[in-house]
């Protein structure tokens, strides 16, 4: 029997959490056993995206879109190795995009059978939101769509909220974690809030120069057990928040510094496989950042790691595997 998932409140000084209500809803699991990946056609350097991602870099070369679909079809190829399903959906062929090999950015998933599609802040970016190939390919594999949220309209005032880049999910105690920024709007989390019924703790993060972080995925990932989190991003009013309340979900927390999450240590992402074993995808960049005692603990607090080389995307476009991925909660029809 399903019971309806209980909404927290949370105060981010104090990491407190109050229940508030008990919608009608499904109770989700941390995990997905199913992602979605799209392959893409164009991929390169974003001059619009850039401008907020300091991750991404120019470099010249004649193969970089053929080695980004060689590093797409690994990351793909080693997750159907580890038992998650993989659904792939192909960039538009008209039009394609240079980062649409990060879906997860447009578009989440969740247990009610809502998809939430997002805006997005470049309209590079925007155009790789195509919901009516994406519900096909959902129902080819026996997947149910009952409501779509649909957030894009925030695009013409100028208000971005960019999917799992923008919203760390605790799916089970529908909360979520934001640093705000060009991409992320105090103004569209209350909106998703509302229709959804999460609570979303709002923060600001910055690197060593002060800069926005542009997605909190790049500080934070969160799985069962543990939660993988840049603290140093924080400012100390922050800092105590987050962390009271992630200790307060019973998470161990790995704190990564700077250079490790340059290095996307954050950047990944905690699946299940067809056997309901934990699987960690990473890129084999954000694994070896990791000292060998935080490599250790991940190990003990999850299941199989998967590493990927990734290194053109990554440098090119300023994302990592958890960008790569939108994993799939929904319900089979």
């Amino acid at each position: 029997m399903i019971r309806p998932a209980t909404v927290y409140r949370f105060d981010l000084p104090t990491g407190r959490s109050t229940v508030v209500s008990r919608p009608e809803t499904s109770v989700e699991q941390q995990t997905a056993s199913a992602v979605l990946m799209v392959r893409p056609r164009a991929f390169g350097f974003n001059p619009e995206t850039a401008a907020s991602n300091h991750f991404a870099q120019d470099r010249l070369g004649t193969d970089i879109a053929q080695q980004a679909v060689r590093e797409f079809n690994a990351l793909a190829d080693a997750l159907d190795r580890a038992g998650v399903a993989v659904m792939i959906l192909d960039d538009c062929s008209e039009r394609p995009s240079p980062d649409a090999v990060f879906p997860n950015n447009w578009v989440s998933f969740h247990a009610d059978g809502s998809v939430v599609l997002y805006p997005m802040c470049v309209p590079s970016r925007q155009r790789e939101r195509r919901f009516e190939p994406l519900h096909a390919l959902l129902r080819a594999h026996g997947l149910a769509v009952h409501q779509v949220v649909d957030l894009s309209g925030h695009e013409r005032a100028g208000r971005y909220l960019e999917g799992t880049g923008s919203l760390i999910f605790d799916r089970p105690r529908r909360q979520a974690y934001a640093a705000l920024g060009p991409r992320t709007s105090a103004g569209v989390i209350a909106d998703f809030d509302q229709r959804t019924g999460y609570s979303t703790c709002t923060f600001e993060a910055r690197d060593p120069q002060g800069r926005p972080i542009y997605h909190t995925n790049v500080l934070m990932s969160l799985g069962e057990q543990f939660a993988i989190v840049c603290l140093a991003a924080l400012d100390g009013t922050s800092r105590r928040g987050v962390t009271s309340s992630l200790e307060a979900t019973g998470r161990t927390i790995i704190d990564v510094d700077f250079e490790q999450m340059e290095q996307f240590a954050c950047n990944i992402i905690e699946l299940r496989n067809s056997y309901g074993g934990r699987v960690t995808a990473m890129s084999t960049r954000s694994l070896s950042s990791l000292r060998p005692d935080q490599r250790s603990l991940l190990r003990g607090l999850t299941g199989t790691l998967v590493d990927v080389e990734i290194g053109t995307i990554e440098a090119i476009a300023g994302g990592s595997v958890r960008c790569m991925l939108a994993d799939i909660h929904l319900p089979s029809l």
